[in-house]
């Protein structure tokens, strides 16, 4: 649990900032997990991200991995946020860069070639 709580810290995760909930749980497991409110809800307020957990019949188990998959979920925004300004920074990059010879010489084909289009368009002097 300390290493989750270095982990939130990181995150900038407070526990003031969680909103949790023990729900009734549901599905295969038999009568007893019908009758206990072992499912963690977990509610990051700033955010607004949710997390719901129910792996385990125990409720403290089920806090621990529900904190976990919030940890995991702002790790994976924050790498989409890096690979997103990288991939940024490679288009700009690519942007400012000086054209090739090749796009020079196919540039200059290109206006010669609107040229004589537009030179066959002027008005016939008779």
């Amino acid at each position: 649990m300390e290493n989750l709580a270095e982990r939130m810290d990181h995150l900038l995760i407070r526990e003031e900032d969680l909103e949790e909930r023990f729900i009734l749980g549901s599905g295969s497991g038999g009568q007893k997990i019908n009758k206990t409110s072992s499912c963690v809800y977990l509610k990051h307020l700033p955010s607004g991200n949710e997390v719901n957990c129910q792996e385990t019949r125990s409720r403290e188990k089920n806090r621990e991995i529900a904190r976990i998959r919030l940890c995991e979920h702002f790790e994976a925004l924050a790498a989409a946020a890096k690979l997103e300004a990288a991939r940024q920074r490679a288009r700009q990059r690519y942007q400012r860069r000086k054209p090739s010879r090749a796009t020079k010489a196919r540039m200059r084909e290109a206006k010669e070639h609107r040229s004589d289009r537009k030179s066959s368009r002027r008005r016939v002097d008779e």
